[in-house]
This record gives structure tokens, sequence and C-alpha cells, in this order.
């Protein structure tokens, strides 16, 4: 028996115990091996024409045995020599398919998926024993490579009929191994990991009493095939088989690289968010194949957290299928396919924001907080990006709109006003809402949490402000309204001043922007009232908006506080807090203290 080397006893070890945690993708890199081993034939015998082979011959034959606790792998390509299997078995991490393809580089048409060596070492996370035959193409001669491990192997003659490669594994007594031997589970694997090798993947199948070799893999895979071959319902029905979502996505892009980077990719936009999207369970990613070889199953690096909405598949050959996900996060090839994807995701949504605007509706329904999310996360580093993406209720047109599409609506205005709440319905009711709308202007109705962050992270949009008209510093007035009130605020700043003290208010002032409604509350500063519910639904967080109680200096309301300032200024800090109340209520806010608040209302009514 012969010695593995020490480096090669190292990383034999490294390999089986860390390289591969997952032990079943064995099988993947046995069949990507033959695969490579037809292609080598099929190559040669494109170049060289004493070489007769037919390609409708060639196949892989999987053979499960539970009897004798054996899987063979065999197939029919170019086979090796006692020196080739000496050279490419007995050195890991040498591989025999990658010099091929090194020494044919310049020449086309050449599609060599593995490299053989450390991935056919995987066989030992399930095998007690390897045993490799091959005879040669066109020699007479054929050679048995057998190996129980680190220990070493023995190479020595043996008989063949035909050319090609026999992998047979003993597989591990123990229990948790048995698996492997179980058919059903043997072609979900080939299905899950090698369903488009370009050869056919054959078990035997038992059909009225007769053994028969059955195909197990699709050879071609959908996304390798002509777009205008392809029809509707086979792209629906191949989503719906890949990713166990039975209703219909709502578009799919289908991308073809060439040049010096090449890739296919077949990219999917579901119709609804899964039951754990918004979930930190929820793993985003695109199954990444390498020649029709999956190598993950979600690959987290092709898809930016903000469309981790997508599923679908990319498979560029300029990707080994030996990498780890830590050489993946660096590698050059990826983060440019991901760039490309990335652009193509953005340009089918706007295709779709523009010209299928229902079923867009559809997409911001179950994504559109994740579009959110991405303009305000990273400090807005990606808002570019995204922002011709957001749609918001528009009052005029009462409908989502884009940014766009609210400002050709409104050129006019110098800024683009807005206003946040529950609901759509309750925003409406908000007294400066309706003061605006009584104005004639259009007004952004934002009710999801994360809209007023959004709008602080953007700032602008076209050169445009982005106002909530429920803060202090949107100007609407007429210079004589702004005028009138200054005079007036100065008239009664001491009554004002009276009822800010009894009140958690950095300001009491009289207001022109209300019709009918006696108060509101305005915010100052950074913080509005909106994000103060916002921040402070979430745990450990006692954040407080800097708030403005403003009054109605057209409400009747009015004549009854200056009448308390000149009679009863104890009454007037009674009808001060009623006041504060009732616009704390309006906002959506909580009243800190109800039992005082009720008893004064009593009170008041009492008299």
């Amino acid at each position: 028996m012969k010695e593995f080397k020490a480096e090669s006893k190292r990383l034999m070890e490294l390999m089986v115990n860390s390289i591969y945690t997952n032990k079943e993708i064995f099988l993947r890199e046995i069949i990507s091996n033959a695969s490579d081993a037809i292609d080598k034939l099929h190559y040669q015998s494109l170049t060289d024409k004493k070489i007769k082979v037919n390609k409708d011959d060639f196949a892989i034959i999987v053979k499960p045995n539970k009897e004798n606790r054996t899987l063979v792998i065999s197939d029919n390509g170019i086979g090796m020599t006692k020196e080739e299997l000496e050279k490419n078995l007995g050195t890991i991490a040498k591989s025999g398919s990658f010099d091929f393809k090194n020494e044919n580089k310049k020449k086309e048409n050449i599609d060599i998926i593995g490299q053989f060596g450390v991935g056919f070492y995987s066989a030992f996370m399930v095998a007690s024993k390897v045993q490799v035959i091959s005879k040669a193409y066109n020699t007479d001669e054929a050679y048995s490579w057998t190996s129980s491990g680190i220990e070493g192997y023995e190479i020595k003659k043996c008989s063949k009929e035909t050319y090609g490669t026999d992998i047979i594994l003993t597989i591990k007594d123990e229990e948790e191994y048995n698996c492997y031997l179980d058919e059903f589970e043997i072609k979900s694997l080939i299905k899950k990991y090698s369903d488009y090798i370009t050869y056919p993947i054959k078990m035997e199948e038992k059909k009225e009493e007769k053994i028969e070799l059955e195909t197990i893999n699709s050879l071609i895979p959908l996304w390798r095939r002509n777009k205008k071959e392809i029809t509707l319902e086979e792209y629906n029905t191949f989503y719906s088989d890949k990713f166990f979502d039975y209703d219909k996505p709502l578009s799919h892009l289908h991308i073809k690289a060439e040049g010096l980077l090449e890739y296919n990719s077949l990219i999917y936009i579901p119709s609804h968010a899964s039951y754990d999207y918004y979930t930190k369970e929820y793993e985003k990613g695109l199954q990444l194949y390498s020649n029709g070889v999956l190598i993950m199953e979600k690959c987290a690096d092709l898809l930016p957290d903000y469309y981790s909405f997508a599923k679908g598949v990319v498979d560029s050959p300029d990707l080994s299928l030996n990498i780890s996900r830590e050489m993946l996060q660096q590698n050059r090839v990826l983060k440019t396919i991901a760039s490309n994807i990335e652009k193509h995701i953005k340009s089918e949504l706007l295709n779709m924001l523009k010209n299928n605007r229902e079923d867009y509706l559809k997409f911001w329904d179950a994504f559109g907080l994740q579009i959110k999310a991405g303009i305000y996360n990273d400090f807005g580093m990606n808002k570019e990006k995204l922002q011709d993406l957001l749609i918001f209720y528009s009052s005029k047109k009462d409908k989502l709109v884009t940014l766009d599409e609210y400002l050709e609506n409104n050129k006019d205005e110098k800024d683009i006003y807005y206003a946040c709440g529950n609901t759509v319905e309750q925003i409406k009711s908000l007294p400066q809402v309706e003061t605006f709308m009584a104005k004639d202007k259009d007004i952004l109705l934002c009710s999801n949490y994360l809209d007023e962050f959004v709008f602080k992270t953007m700032l602008k949009y076209q050169d445009k402000e982005f106002k909530n008209i429920c803060s202090d510093n949107v100007d609407v007035e007429s210079e004589e309204e702004k005028e009138q009130l200054t005079k007036l605020n100065e008239k009664n700043q001491d009554m004002l001043n009276l009822m800010k003290e009894s009140l958690d208010v950095k300001e009491v002032k009289f207001t022109s922007r209300l019709t009918n409604h006696p108060v509101c509350l305005s915010s100052t500063g950074q913080i509005s009232v909106e994000m103060e519910k916002v921040m402070n639904s979430m745990p450990n967080n006692n954040i407080n908006a800097e708030k403005i109680l403003e009054i109605n200096y057209k409400h009747k309301i009015v004549d009854k506080l200056n009448s308390l300032y000149k009679k009863n200024k104890e009454e007037l800090k009674k009808y001060s807090k009623i006041l504060y109340a009732q616009a704390r209520l309006i906002e959506g806010l909580p009243i800190e203290n109800p039992t005082e608040i009720t008893d004064l209302i009593c009170d008041i009514l009492s008299k």
C-alpha cells in the first residue's frame, strides 16, 4: 500500500471535517467528475477522427445496493491509465480536469465542471472504503485504485470490459448513512444537485417485471434554453417546482451574459411574501450553480437586502465547485454578477411600475416595506437606487403615486408635503390635513411606520424638500396672515406662557392653519410626533418630540381662554390641560394621566 504524502493527509483530514459540512454533496462531486470524464472523451472525438464514439450513448449510471452496502457510480467517459490514477488520485487536490482545461484553454467549447481531486475525496465522509476501477479509452488494461482513508491507497491491475470508470463506495455502517443506499433519497440528491448535468444520469427502475434504466436528471436547464422557445407556462411551472410556491410569480427575468463574464440567470419576483419573510429566520439568496451543478442552495451575496424577496438561480462556468462561503464573499466574478442582477431587478420593477401598475401594487403590498427599509438602512447609502420605486397615497388623486407623479401633479409647489398616521382615513381627519386639503394642497398620506424615517433620510427629491405638515416649519400662510398672527401671539404672550406652564410642551401659540378644529399638536426639531410613537413602541425607549400646542385663532374657544385669563387663571390651566389632552388624542398619543383629565372635564361640565 502506498501512503499519501504528509501534506495530502492533512488536506484530506481538513477537507472531510471542515470544508464539507454537508455530507450529501459527495454524490454531486462524483457525478461532476463523471461528467468531466465524458466531456474529455467527447471533446477528443471532435478533434481526433480516429476516436469513434456516439454522443447519444454517453451516460452516468448510479446503482445503490442495500445488501452489500455499496453505491456504484459508473461512466463511459475517457477513463484513466495507471499513471493517471496515481497522478490524479494519489495526490489530494491534483486535478485532472483542471489540467485538461488549462492545456486546452485557447480552444472553445470545453465545459469541465469539477476539479478531480479535492471533491472526489468527499466520498470518504460517507464511505469506509472507496474503489475506483478505470479503463482508459483505446487501451487494453484496466486498473483498480482502492483506499480506506488517510492511511494510503493501493493500485493494481484488474479486469474491465469497457472503457470508463466505476467508483464503488462502501457506505459506512452507522445508521445515519443508510439514507445513501435508499433509491428515493439518491434520486432526490441527483435532482437537487445534478439535475442539469448535460449527460443522462440513470438508475434502474422495475417496470412490468423488467429492469430498465430511467433517466433521473433534466439534462438541459431552463435558464440555458433559448428564451424564444420557452412558454410562460414553462417559466411558471419551473418556479412552482423549484421554489414550492403555487401562486404564479409577478414577473421573471431570464438573463444570459456573454463576453468577459459568462453566466445564465433566471430570477423571479414573487406575488406575495412567504410566511417567514419578515422574520429573523428568513434566509435570502439565489441558488448558485457552476455549469449546472449546485454550489449553494442560497447564496446571500447575490442579492442586496432590499431585493431579498427575489428567488431564482445563477449559473456561471467562471465559478469553481470547490469554493467556500468565505471565498465567495471575496470573489470578483460573484460581485460583478450580483451587481448586474441588482440592475436587472430594478429595471424590471420600474417596467412593472410604468406598464403594469396592478401587478406593481401587488408587489408593493408584499414588499414595499423592504424597499423603504433599504432607503433608511445604511444611513441612506442606497436611496438613489431605490427612490424611484417608492409610491405613496396622494390626497388629491386618492390613490398611490410615485414621487415623480406627485411632482408632475403639483408643479407649482416648492416642497413635497406629507402627513403620517395609522391609516389613510385617520390621517385625513387630522386638523392640519383638513386645512391643507381645503386649500387644494396635495399631501402624501403615510400610514406605514417607516415612511417618515424614509423622508428624513432622503431629505429631498429633485431639489424639493419633504415637509411634514404637522411640524412647525411648514409655511402656507399668506404674508398678511403671518403678520396678523405675529401680532396676536405677541399681544397674548403672557396668557400663552401661563398655559404652557401646566403642559409638557415647548410652546403654546395661535395658528391660522386650522379651520374647524380648536387645537392641534405640531413638533419642532428632528423628532416628530409620529417618530416618537414609532420609537417608543420599541422596548426600553423613552423618546419625546418637542411639541407645540397650536390654537385656532378663529375658533370661539379663544374668547373663553381670554375670559379665563382675566378672571380665573387656575381655571385657565384646567382648560389648557383638557385642550392638550384633546390634541394628543387627535394625534394618536396616549394621555399621560387620564384620571386627572376626566376629573377636570367632569368638574367643568358640572359648573
